[in-house]
């Protein structure tokens, strides 16, 4: 729960090193710079979820499932709260930083513009719109947050805050965030004797000081620590900030290019969109790869997508193919979503409805053994997730795309999406 009054504060209520503090103890810590420079931080806590991803093979023109290991990571309690505040006083820097570069309708992510990527696609297809005959190229960084050169950070950081060097209780944070340590969650909950799937027996704090200081620092295949130049925890609520920080002047130079020829730049997070007349064609990619080069981020080859729009001789705007954006597709007339979101929704739904069955199933052969009434399957909650009758899902998502895009080709894929969920329902 956060303090509207102080929204860097935040309660947390998952076990770590250390307890859970109220809003006075935390205030007291964070506003203290000498002892934020003296602070020790802990480990950050690290495990692994398996997502999935639907993707159409081009050879075999087949929609197959690939996973994917994602890794996540959470700081401790005290920590939360010095990265939380620095992130809210950084901000307020970096906000004004942004407006007097003219670069708020540039820089999207991890900003507070109560708007969402429906709102960013949107701006960046009427651009294309207004724009007419055009030239557009979308890139694609390589694991943004572990490629982060550190010294590069550490001078963007201190640049925000108008310093030649980073101040005592910054450089604390920064090296916690640079030089960082993580444990296996599993692992440590193994260490620590600690039942990882009852939930309800999980101390609020794993472990004393003296148990971390003799069974966790001391143990050095349970204590990860990062050696690289590059990298920052994903995890942290200050990583998201630092990583538009870092893109501070490579911002500017690319929304100088595309302001210069009448074109147009977006950036959300590592998804990079240029859009310029079809003259800087041969050179807007080749000046975009030049300035990414100087921060020392790859690029993925295989994301980058270039389409050339052009307008017809009856007025309307066609693209060489679709461009692919924030989760959409737009060829110049229609704005639809993914295929593969469409795939991932009917996979989860199909997933989702055969639990269902199975749940209800094993309930009523229980209910049979004791002569009660077999019932049928609950569809409240089925409908909740998979309908446009929930608050938050898919579905919902994509009625408040076609309602900001005003995109009828959205509706028409989701009309049939309530009779493929009623069909998976009544096939046995």
């Amino acid at each position: 729960m956060s303090n509207r009054k102080h929204p860097w504060f935040r309660h947390r209520g998952y076990p770590h090193f250390d307890h859970p503090i109220s809003f006075r103890e935390a205030k007291r810590i964070v506003k203290d710079p000498e002892q934020v420079a003296r602070h020790s931080f802990y480990p950050f806590v690290e495990f692994s979820i398996q997502t999935f991803k639907v993707k159409r093979n081009k050879i075999t023109d087949k929609v197959e499932r690939v996973g994917k290991t994602r890794p996540i990571a959470y700081a401790s309690h005290v920590d939360c709260h010095i990265y939380s505040y620095y992130a809210f006083r950084i901000s307020k820097l970096y906000e004004k930083w942004i407006r007097s570069n003219n670069l708020d309708e540039s820089v999207l992510a991890f900003r507070s513009l109560g708007k969402s990527n429906v709102h960013f696609a949107a701006n960046a297809f009427d651009a294309i719109r207004k724009l007419g005959n055009c030239y557009v190229v979308a890139l694609d960084i390589t694991g943004f947050f572990d490629n982060l050169d550190h010294k590069i950070l550490k001078n963007s950081w201190a640049d925000v805050l108008d310093e030649s060097a980073l101040p005592p209780d910054h450089y604390a944070v920064f090296k916690s965030l640079t030089k960082f340590a993580t444990v296996n969650k599993g692992a440590l909950y193994e260490a620590l004797g600690i039942s990882l799937n009852n939930h309800k027996s999980s101390p609020k704090r794993l472990c004393t000081p003296e148990e971390f200081r003799e069974t966790v620092r001391k143990n050095n295949s349970l204590v990860k620590r990062n050696a690289e130049a590059k990298g920052i925890p994903q995890g942290s609520p200050i990583s998201a900030l630092l990583s538009n920080i870092y893109m501070r002047q490579f911002d500017i130079e690319l929304h100088s290019f595309a302001s210069n020829c009448g074109g147009f730049y977006f950036r959300y997070c590592d998804d990079i969109l240029l859009i310029v007349p079809p003259v800087r064609k041969d050179d807007v990619e080749g000046f975009a790869m030049d300035e990414i080069a100087k921060l020392n981020l790859p690029i993925n080859p295989t994301k980058t997508d270039r389409v050339s729009f052009e307008v017809s001789a009856d007025g309307q705007l066609k693209g060489s193919k679709p461009l692919q954006y924030l989760g959409f597709l737009f060829d110049g007339q229609r704005v639809i979503l993914r295929s593969a979101s469409l795939a991932r929704y009917s996979e989860k739904m199909r997933r989702g409805v055969r639990i269902a069955k199975a749940t209800m199933a094993k309930r009523n052969s229980a209910r049979i053994v004791r002569g009660d009434e077999v019932k049928p399957l609950f569809r409240r909650k089925l409908n909740s997730r998979y309908t446009y009758l929930g608050r938050r899902n898919f579905i919902t998502y994509g009625y408040a795309a076609a309602r900001v895009m005003d995109s009828q080709a959205i509706r028409k894929q989701l009309r049939g999406l309530w009779q493929r969920l009623n069909d998976e329902i009544d096939n046995d």
